[in-house]
């Protein structure tokens, strides 16, 4: 059967929130739909403020195995734990592996509490039938509307929007400016002219880090939109159109001249930007910590800029990507436990204080009003930027609708690995790609 394609109003597009001076506009939503029979109840079905006692609970996070990220996760952990006189236990798994464990350990009962996750992942968590409703969690906290909405699946608030934002293309201005570019380029076919001079520069310098790695290929996706593909389309996977042939060419043709390198995924990406031998990479605003963090470049912080994607033809919409987190509650430990872990995400994602400290350590986007308009925020130059340029044209992975869409990424991912290392015509793994997904979301 098939499914629609989720529509998205100029409102949703335009109405995320305000971020910085200008009041730059943050962009996206989350689709609604998914299975024939829309998503299951959640499992509490009452989950309300109050008439609990605070007990302890466990809190899963990719983040915690993130050197960059896990002090300001624990320092929001020991806040709220010493606040609520609690214990919080921590489970972890690396980002690659982080949904394939959390869905077993949830699909299982496993695990209950609260979980940090990407907002593309609740269809699939929704379709288990065991996250809470915390809609009455979220009332009148100061969220804007739109993070709400992300936070989302079928009307239901199964998660607090934590950071609303998206992924784009992260530079080193001062290896752009070696290289000669004065400008960053507007078209693809500018662009790869601009990784070539980077190349030229020698030295082993890597001049895109674009994901290679089959777990990190879906950022290839955004490229296919790049080159006009809508990827679903009507309800029906679009992908072996000539629009996404040509990307995957394209992107073969940059793997074969060396402008981009073999076995990157986004933490090989930034430990190369990090280091200096990657002048471009994909990310989102978290990344900055990540890349300066250990880098032996004192100054690389002030040499991050944010660029729009290149588009196809002058005159393109430049495309990026919508990426979120959010903090869900699955039930299953008790009353008390679940009660707790829902007080725990109300008050880390709309908490003032705690959400301007978590900012001012992850750099990523808040959701709520007053946040946003904290000085904190509207004087980070890098933030305010990455909206301008990459936030504010950012649309939803239209994959995400569906409860199987991991498995469809990495159907797709595993055939464009298939064209990078010569296995396949881009026009064969496509075309494959294509049915494989269509077979998945039926």
């Amino acid at each position: 059967m098939s499914h629609p394609t989720p529509s998205l109003s100029r409102r949703q597009l335009l109405q995320f929130a305000g971020l910085g001076t200008a009041g730059l506009l943050l962009a996206g939503c989350m689709p609604s739909g998914g299975s024939a029979g829309g998503a299951p109840a959640a499992s509490g079905g009452s989950l309300k403020p109050g008439g609990f006692t605070a007990t302890d609970f466990d809190f899963a996070s990719w983040s915690l195995t993130e050197e960059a990220a896990a002090p300001a996760i624990r320092a929001l952990l020991d806040g709220y734990a010493k606040k609520s006189k609690v214990d919080i236990t921590e489970v972890s798994f690396p980002y690659n592996e982080y949904f394939k464990q959390l869905m077993l350990q949830v699909r299982g009962g496993q695990f209950s509490g609260a979980a940090h996750v990407d907002v593309a992942w609740l269809a699939s968590l929704a379709a288990l039938g065991k996250l809470e409703d915390v809609s009455a969690f979220t009332k009148d906290r100061g969220y804007t509307a739109s993070s709400l909405e992300a936070a989302q699946f079928d009307g239901v608030q199964y998660g607090f929007p934590w950071t609303i934002g998206a992924i784009g293309l992260v530079t080193n201005s001062e290896l752009i400016q070696k290289a000669g570019i004065d400008e960053f380029p507007v078209t693809v076919d500018e662009y790869e002219g601009a990784l070539k001079k980077l190349k030229g520069l020698g030295g082993g310098l890597i001049p895109y880090a674009a994901s290679t790695k089959a777990a990190q290929l879906k950022d290839v996706l955004i490229w296919m939109e790049t080159f006009g593909s809508p990827l679903v389309k009507d309800g029906e996977v679009a992908i072996g159109d000539d629009a996404s042939i040509e990307a995957i060419t394209w992107y073969k043709s940059l793997y074969d001249q060396g402008l981009i390198a073999a076995d990157v995924d986004r933490f090989d990406a930034r430990a190369l930007f990090s280091q200096g031998r990657a002048a471009i990479y994909d990310d989102a605003p978290v990344g900055r910590n990540a890349v300066v963090k250990d880098s032996p470049d004192a100054k690389l912080g002030e040499k991050l800029v944010a660029e729009s994607r290149p588009v196809l033809k002058k005159g393109d919409t430049p495309r990026a990507l919508v990426w979120g987190g959010a903090i869900v509650v699955v039930g299953g430990a008790g009353a008390d436990a679940t009660g707790t872990a829902a007080e725990f995400g109300q008050w880390a994602t709309s908490d003032l204080d705690a959400v301007i400290a978590d900012y001012e350590v992850r750099g990523l986007p808040p959701v709520i009003e007053k946040a946003q308009s904290s000085e904190a925020v509207t004087s980070d130059a890098f933030g305010a930027r990455f909206a301008e340029k990459i936030t504010a044209t950012a649309t939803v992975n239209p994959f995400w609708q569906y409860p199987e869409y991991a498995q469809v990424e990495t159907a797709i991912a595993e055939r464009v690995q298939a064209v990078l290392v010569g296995q396949q015509s881009p026009k064969d793994a496509m075309t494959q790609a294509g049915e494989a997904a269509q077979k998945l979301i039926g």
